[in-house]
């Protein structure tokens, strides 16, 4: 019976009366202890801790096995039971919405309400299975590190990220993970965090190869793009998968023998991208709880696997503008961290890096965690942080020559390794490839794309 319970939701809060609470807590704690439960096994625990004469004594006790007619229904009273706990709890969420809306002065945003509204009423919905029960954590976990042993160690435990070699330093993207890409501006981590968003949506790597590990499939992706418009977003999306250099095109330099073959690239792109299950939201200065309600909204109705927010900076949280900048973006950091829980899904977060890379002396300017701009607790909340930087725009960097290299330092990987992997980003078409390791000893692979020469000059574009 109290298995049935326990696998059912029920908890002493599930019961109205008091009285109640108090025998349903004394038989969690017999049963936890492995002592035999009846009726004066029971009155003897609520004896000794001293609870019997305030649940009404031995009589009420017996009242109630008196009341059962049968235990063979049990699923169906306690059905009854949760039925009613549940009108309880939506009548006290109800009622605080009720209040919050005639309160104007603590609460003078609607959209806060709301949000907290849904949220709300979504929490209850999924109370009942809230917690995973430890013993089948163990054995979900098991067969997850049985599956690494009969793959050779390298079974995907999240979404793929199109690039091989992230891949096998993060293991992909883990559900419940908030991952952190920063840099100074027009460095690339947007066109990184949208080149991962278009490889997850469209279930395939940068070299148009379906995703071996889940067979290509198709993942929901809810894009927040604080700071670029959705028509410049998807522009810029159309030309990195058509491989064109949209500030060619737009000046009108491209041969006329080029452009039937750059318009057959657009078209198939277009076709590609046009059927891809992405979500874009361009609203500026959106709240972190008005982001929150609505990425709870798209998961709700399109399932969304995977959330893209560009970029936490632009973000704002009303309570904490009320006081610094720094505790305020410490707000909007745990409130990010929060929704990838909830939500139990991955979410890349753009954020700007400080100038101190710049200002240390450092020939290389390798950005560190500390230097993550406004607060440092994005890096206590993130799980991975990636920081990004090219050398091509560092003179003083010895690798400056090299216009194509791009580093991705994983310098915090909670549940993984860290460590910088070396791609090649194209300026041309805003993109980011894999790049082939350069000692014989390493894995080799080709890459399919091409790579415009590095001589040839065209403007970096933001990023």
């Amino acid at each position: 019976m109290m298995d049935e319970c326990r696998s059912r939701g029920v908890v002493p809060e599930t019961f109205y009366d008091p009285a109640n609470r108090a025998i349903f807590t004394a038989m969690m704690a017999m049963g936890a202890a492995s002592k035999p439960l009846d009726a004066l096994a029971l009155i003897e625990e609520l004896r000794r801790t001293n609870k019997l004469e305030a649940v009404g004594g031995v009589g009420y006790i017996q009242s109630l096995i008196d009341q059962v007619p049968t235990t063979a229904h049990a699923e169906h009273y306690i059905g009854i039971l949760r039925g009613k706990h549940l009108r309880r709890m939506m009548i006290e969420r109800a009622t605080d919405v009720v209040s919050h809306c005639f309160d104007e002065g603590e609460y003078p945003d609607a959209q806060v309400v709301l949000g907290d509204a849904e949220k709300n009423f979504l929490e209850i919905g999924g109370s009942a299975s809230a917690t995973m029960p430890w013993s089948a954590a163990i054995d979900e976990s098991f067969k997850r590190i049985d599956r690494m042993f009969e793959s050779g160690g390298r079974l995907m435990e999240g979404l793929s990220t199109g690039y091989k070699y992230l891949d096998e330093t993060l293991q992909g993207l883990k559900p419940g993970e908030m991952i952190v890409i920063a840099a100074r501006p027009s460095v690339g981590k947007t066109s990184l965090a949208m080149n991962i968003a278009e490889s997850v949506a469209l279930g395939m790597d940068m070299n148009n190869v379906p995703v071996r590990y889940d067979n290509g499939k198709r993942h929901p992706v809810a894009i927040f793009s604080l700071e670029m418009p959705v028509e410049q977003l998807t522009k810029r999306m159309l030309a990195g998968r058509a491989r064109i250099n949209m500030w060619r095109l737009n000046r009108n330099l491209v041969p006329k023998s080029e452009k039937e073959m750059l318009t057959g690239s657009l078209m198939q792109a277009m076709g590609e991208l046009k059927t891809a299950p992405i979500y874009v939201d361009d609203t500026a200065s959106l709240d972190v709880m008005d982001l929150r309600a609505r990425a709870r909204r798209l998961k709700k109705r399109y399932g969304i696997e995977l959330v893209v927010i560009d970029y936490l900076q632009l973000c704002t949280c009303r309570e904490g503008a009320r006081q610094n900048r720094q505790i305020e973006v410490s707000m909007i950091s745990q409130q990010i961290k929060a929704m990838a829980k909830e939500l139990k899904i991955p979410v890349i977060v753009l954020s700007q890096l400080a100038r101190a890379p710049e200002q240390r002396g450092d020939k290389y300017e390798k950005p560190k965690l500390s230097d993550l701009r406004d607060s440092g607790a994005i890096e206590q909340d993130a799980d991975v942080v990636f920081l990004l930087r090219r050398p091509s725009r560092n003179p003083k960097d010895p690798e400056s020559q090299d216009q194509t290299l791009a580093y991705v330092d994983i310098a915090k990987n909670r549940n993984g390794e860290t460590g910088e992997v070396k791609m090649n980003f194209v300026r041309e078409w805003t993109r980011f490839l894999d790049r082939e390791p350069e000692h014989k000893d390493e894995e080799n692979f080709h890459s399919s794309e091409p790579v415009p020469e590095q001589g040839e000059f065209t403007p970096d574009p933001m990023s």
